[in-house]
């Protein structure tokens, strides 16, 4: 990883991470604090026991905003008064299913926050780098790996926004001139996620309760990558976007390098297999038939441009970000300080070659 993140781009820098409460946002707010940067979150209060609370996150903030994107006013204010060069936008309603019990909350949400976002930043001066992150849902065709060129849209609400988000990035960027590009990863997994409706996170708590799991669609392909392989890739884009705006505006793809996917019922079982390794009591296991909501059946990516342009491409196998995910989990059941040891795992992955 070498030369792909650079701590000289960062040392002093002031970035403002909108939900840093959130999975991403934590592991992101953490590593940059590492790197040297003057850390501020905006986010939602973070949920008991989730990756800011377990791994201190809130200790290496400059400041902290504990408010709602969909609150302009609180959001301008956020800005002003952090004055941000860099800017990541990782707030969202983020589940699928949560985006069918309420729509237009993840439309207002994933939208008009982007949007609340934006305005208040065109208005800043001093902005170098904006990094709005939106999903690789966003695409209308999920079945080949989908490129940055493929038209947008989306099935359910959720993907509907994302689409939505990408467009309103596209706008800002093309009116005001804003250093801005959007960010699409896979699915994305790592210790101190607990969202629910995520096979990993179910998984984990699955093992710990000693309860059984059903799996609603175990033959749903995803492009599956650790946490740290695509914010590794929002951080060197950040870094090429405060050189060269023009040149690293719009969109890019960050998922697994070979562009494959894997099967829900398969990432499961390994998963399933470190823990046994590691003398866990395992759930029973049940399989659904993919009925209810849609969900895409096939979902891939094509990062082809990330790895021409920018040098990045996805370094863990699924096993590795497996056993890297498990690791953090045990870390987690036996009091280990949880902030070094997502630094210590951060160190190791930038000292991969």
């Amino acid at each position: 990883m070498e030369g792909l993140v650079t701590a000289r781009a960062w040392a002093g820098r002031r970035v403002l991470v909108t939900g840093h409460t959130g999975f991403k946002g934590g592991w992101l707010a953490l590593w940059l604090r590492q790197l040297g940067a003057q850390v501020s979150g905006y986010a939602l209060a973070p949920e008991a026991g989730g990756f800011h609370e377990r791994a201190g996150v809130r200790s290496t903030l400059q400041a902290e905003w504990i408010a709602d994107v969909r609150d302009r006013e609180a959001l301008l204010d956020a800005v002003t008064t952090a004055q941000p060069e860099v800017v990541f936008h990782l707030a969202a309603q983020p589940l699928v299913r949560a985006s069918y019990a309420d729509p237009t909350g993840t439309f207002a949400t994933n939208i008009m926050g982007t949007a609340h976002l934006l305005d208040a930043l065109r208005q800043q001066s001093g902005v170098r780098a904006i990094v709005a992150v939106t999903s690789d849902k966003c695409y209308r065709d999920l079945g080949p790996p989908c490129r940055e060129t493929d038209a947008l849209g989306g099935h359910d609400p959720y993907s509907a926004s994302k689409a939505g988000a990408e467009i309103v990035a596209a706008s800002y960027a093309a009116s005001y001139g804003l250093p801005l590009a959007t960010a699409r990863a896979g699915n994305v997994i790592g210790g101190g996620d607990i969202s629910t409706d995520r096979l990993v996170p179910d998984l984990l708590r699955a093992i710990d309760a000693g309860t059984p799991l059903h799996l609603r669609h175990p033959d749903a392909v995803r492009p599956w990558q650790h946490v740290m392989e695509p914010l590794a890739g929002y951080l060197a884009l950040a870094e090429r976007l405060m050189g060269e705006p023009a040149r690293f505006g719009g969109a890019w793809n960050f998922g697994p390098s070979d562009g494959h996917g894997h099967p829900v019922r398969a990432v499961a079982e390994q998963l399933l297999a470190h823990a046994r390794a590691d003398g866990a009591a395992l759930p029973e296991l049940s399989f659904g038939d993919g009925s209810g909501v849609h969900e895409a059946g096939v979902l891939l990516l094509d990062s082809a441009k990330a790895a021409a342009q920018l040098g990045w491409r996805g370094r863990l196998p699924l096993d590795e970000a497996l056993r890297l995910t498990w690791q953090w989990h045990l870390a987690s059941r036996t009091g280990q300080d949880l902030q070094a040891f997502t630094l210590q795992q951060i160190d190791a992955y930038l000292s991969r070659p």
